[in-house]
């Protein structure tokens, strides 16, 4: 028995050097799990200012650098690039044309298709009878933020988009001043290639002051191609690559994607849709509703030589209660 004792004293006393070592590694990992949890406390303090101000630049009119938003704030304004406001939850329900124009120019001699040359003084006056008429011009991104979470439309009018393609100079500078005038807002659906300065097309300058202007910038792709005709690995490139390079150049999150001269099939939407746009636009007559499918929204193309009165007429006659059709490429 003595033995017994004699033995257990003497493994304790070989043991203690390696609970003291245990015990001194615990207070150290202590002392360093307190460390990290100051450390986050503190950036999380410090950081707030700075979470609130890329907050604040989401929402100006200059367009938001903050577009790449975590799953959190999937409702908030930095997702949505020219919405402001709060959702309230109950989505909203009313109707919404969208115009579609290219040039705002006199055509020159010779244009193969002059009827996409809207005259400067003629937009002026159809934008005049439109906020007469009581329209006031949103994005695409403030009309879905609007069906789908409930956040108010601006107030004081009709709600209609304004939207113009390819990326002319023109529209920045002839329809800009109109719509600037007007307190209004455009829908720019640029493509990046085929229309350089020298041609009419906007510098990336020009695109930047629509994007300071308020103005909504979205893409018909690389090069305005036929997408019906491309293989997968060229449909990417113009659909998904124009996204990113559009989204790395200006700071914004280009959630709407146009079909080149209305041309689009099951395929062209599914890539749409896999570089993960909102939704997009096509040539059909319609207005858009929150019933419609986001990938096939219909829109008006305004030709020169369109009269106030008859713009204001063709939109009325447009409108309907059932959603565009199924399908279209053409």
């Amino acid at each position: 028995m003595d033995d017994e004792r004699r033995q257990a004293r003497h493994e304790a006393r070989r043991r203690e050097p390696a609970r003291r070592r245990r015990r001194a590694l615990a207070v150290v990992s202590l002392l360093l799990v307190a460390g990290a949890v100051a450390a986050v406390v503190s950036l999380r303090g410090g950081g707030s200012s700075a979470s609130s101000g890329a907050g604040s630049a989401t929402k100006g009119a200059g367009g938001p650098r903050g577009f790449t938003a975590t799953a959190g704030s999937a409702t908030s304004d930095a997702a949505h690039g020219t919405v402001t406001g709060t959702a309230t939850g109950r989505p909203g329900g009313e109707r919404v044309p969208i115009l579609m124009y290219h040039v705002i120019n006199s055509p020159p001699a010779g244009a193969p298709f002059p009827g996409l040359y809207v005259q400067p003084s003629e937009f002026a006056a159809q934008m005049q009878a439109l906020a007469n008429a009581g329209y006031r011009a949103i994005t695409q991104d403030q009309m879905w933020a609007y069906w789908k979470r409930g956040v108010p439309l601006p107030a004081g009018g009709k709600p209609i988009v304004v939207s113009f393609d390819n990326g002319y100079q023109s529209q920045y500078s002839n329809a800009l001043p109109v719509l600037r005038r007007l307190g209004w807002v455009g829908d720019e659906n640029i493509q990046l290639t085929g229309l350089p300065p020298s041609q009419g097309g906007l510098s990336q300058a020009q695109v930047k002051g629509l994007v300071a202007a308020g103005w909504e910038l979205d893409t018909q792709g690389v090069s305005h191609a036929d997408l019906i005709a491309l293989n997968a690995t060229q449909l990417a490139e113009q659909v998904a690559g124009s996204r990113k390079t559009i989204q790395q150049r200006y700071g914004v999150p280009v959630n709407w994607f146009c079909y080149p001269s209305g041309h689009y099939d099951a395929t062209v939407i599914a890539a749409v849709k896999a570089a993960g746009y909102t939704g997009s636009t096509t040539v059909v007559p319609g207005w858009a509703g929150p019933e419609s499918d986001p990938y096939r929204l219909p829109r008006l193309r305004v030709l020169g030589g369109t009269s106030p009165e008859a713009l204001l007429s063709e939109l009325q006659s447009i409108r309907s209660d059932q959603p565009p059709p199924a399908s279209y490429s053409g």
